[in-house]
């Protein structure tokens, strides 16, 4: 019988921090947490598999990200995702006999726009050949790609992977009569793709590049990524800057005009959300756009569901339906939800089965601490004390019977590729991981700490013998993307009322929502995870 304590039950999810194997470039290992340390050591501990199909992904090959693991942690089963999804889609006739799509190919160019690379996070290559492929099949005569590098979810400086075959495959399509270019591109994180309104003007410099043209010209990507690395040698791929691709006179081949079609092929919703209002909100006055073109516009997915973002998409998203918040809300349960700007999405939006705004104003809180706009590697503090002090007042409070975080460090400090930054953050998150607890422990209530997914676990990259890869100068090769680590689940609860059930197979992050639900006194319904934990009972003593 679940009893709930008396004060609430916070869970806490350490981004990008997952279970390494201790090394070197262990930087959640190797930095100084005795904090977390302690409770991995003294408190009731899982690991937790948070990629691959444990996350709704297709193959035990496929990186955990923040947005499936939200989803998995929010709403206590797996969903297909995104990935998986669109697979499905482009092998169903029905996808390209849709409306949407006739749209698309109908247009005087076609214009598609997205991140190139294997990653399986926002986007993959694959998906972008089999839309070429079809649209040549469907009739489209003049067609553009509009690349974004990555260097984020692949390895740190391989845009040409993918680049020379993708300029080299478009060129081939003139012997079937078709004019097909790169037009224009830059770095994941230099251009278009913000999120959660942190930094309109990378949004800004996208529109400027891929619709106006407007960035340093090169004969082709290529040129333009091989530049960058010449001219910066620490730059990776993320911060490839803008360019264009020009012809012999030095105009831009493919600017987006009145007519056209414009298809954001990336799949996931956070980074997409800006740029799809850029092209279709009228009045947006979070950009100068200079001109707007009359254009048919349509995402990959529908990448905000409750706003309608966009209008027009190919592959329905994930419909996911009874997530922890709606039964906290159905049963009267109070929450507290924080993090900073560039999680906050993910312990609401994503956290909610992709549903925006409160579920119950009555009942909800939801407080977002502003983040800076820095590298990441220059302040790997980022803004963890901020976060903390809005949760410790919700915790003494006694207002909520839930209280949920997300400290972002572990995972954008790791993106960076910096290990002794990342070892700082980790460090940043363990001071605040500590004043969380003694909070806790002080309400009476009990403390779930896991993770989305790995990162700051393994910040070299290494080849398919495992061996780390070195430059020239034999430094090792940094790793900018995630990881297929497990992740920690610890349960620190003071009255010592629980245990884990160590006898599981395999257990995912989808767990911890039913073992949340389960903690505040509440069934999880039925068809939810294995619950994690159990009560532990006094054995009475013998008469």
């Amino acid at each position: 019988m679940w009893t709930k304590p008396e004060g609430p039950v916070v869970l806490c999810i350490l981004d990008g921090v997952g279970l390494g194997d201790g090394g070197e470039d262990d930087a959640v290992a190797t930095a100084r947490t005795p904090v977390l340390d302690r409770l991995l050591r003294t408190c009731p501990t899982l690991a937790l598999r948070a990629h691959g199909p444990a996350v709704g992904l297709p193959s035990e090959q496929d990186m955990g990200n923040s947005e499936v693991g939200h989803n998995a942690l929010g709403a206590g089963r797996v969903f297909d995702q995104g990935a998986k999804l669109v697979n499905l889609a482009l092998q169903q006739e029905e996808t390209w006999s849709s409306d949407v799509w006739r749209r698309l190919v109908g247009g005087r160019t076609l214009h598609l726009l997205g991140l190139l690379s294997d990653g399986n996070v926002h986007s993959h290559v694959d998906h972008l050949r089999a839309l070429i492929a079809r649209a040549v099949h469907d009739g489209v005569t003049r067609l553009r790609v509009h690349v974004l590098t990555d260097g984020r979810d692949v390895g740190r400086r391989t845009a040409l992977t993918w680049l020379v075959p993708l300029e080299a495959e478009l060129a081939a399509l003139a012997d079937q009569g078709v004019d097909a270019r790169v037009a224009s591109g830059g770095g994941r994180m230099r251009i278009t793709m913000d999120r959660y309104e942190a930094d309109w003007p990378m949004v800004q410099r996208g529109w400027d590049t891929h619709v106006l043209g407007r960035a340093r010209a090169f004969p082709s990507a290529v040129a333009a990524v091989e530049t960058a690395y010449a001219e910066d040698p620490e730059v990776d791929d993320q911060y490839v800057p803008p360019f264009v691709v020009a012809d012999a006179d030095g105009a831009p081949v493919g600017t987006i005009e009145d007519g056209d079609a414009v298809l954001l092929f990336n799949f996931r919703g956070d980074r997409a959300v800006e740029i799809s209002r850029a092209f279709t909100e009228p009045g947006l006055d979070h950009l100068d756009r200079a001109r707007v073109p009359q254009v048919y516009f349509a995402g990959m997915m529908q990448y905000d569901g409750d706003l309608g973002v966009p209008e027009h998409f190919l592959v329905q998203p994930p419909r996911i339906d009874g997530t922890v918040g709606a039964e906290l809300v159905a049963h009267g349960l109070r929450t507290f939800a924080c993090a900073e700007t560039q999680k906050f999405g993910h312990v609401t939006y994503f956290f909610n089965g992709n549903r925006s705004g409160l579920l119950d104003p009555a009942l909800e809180t939801y407080t977002e601490v502003p983040s800076d706009r820095r590298p990441f590697d220059e302040a790997p503090w980022m803004r963890c004390a901020e976060v903390t002090d809005a949760c410790l007042e919700a915790v003494a409070s006694g207002r909520y019977d839930h209280v949920r975080l997300n400290y972002a460090n572990g995972d954008m400090v790791g993106h960076t590729g910096n290990l002794e930054a990342t070892r700082v953050a980790m460090a940043c998150v363990d001071l605040q991981l500590g004043r969380l607890e003694r909070a806790v422990r002080a309400a009476g209530g009990i403390l779930l700490v896991t993770a989305d997914h790995g990162n700051a676990d393994g910040m070299w990259t290494r080849d398919k013998r495992g061996e780390v890869v070195r430059d020239d100068d034999g430094r090792p090769q940094p790793r900018t993307s995630h990881t297929l680590a497990p992740v920690p689940f610890v349960v620190v609860d003071p009255a010592g009322r629980v245990e884990v059930c160590d006898d599981l197979v395999a257990p995912g992050l989808a767990s911890v929502g039913s073992t949340l639900l389960a903690l505040l006194g509440l069934d999880p319904p039925a068809g939810w995870a294995p619950v994690l934990v159990r009560p532990i009972f006094e054995t009475p003593t013998a008469s």
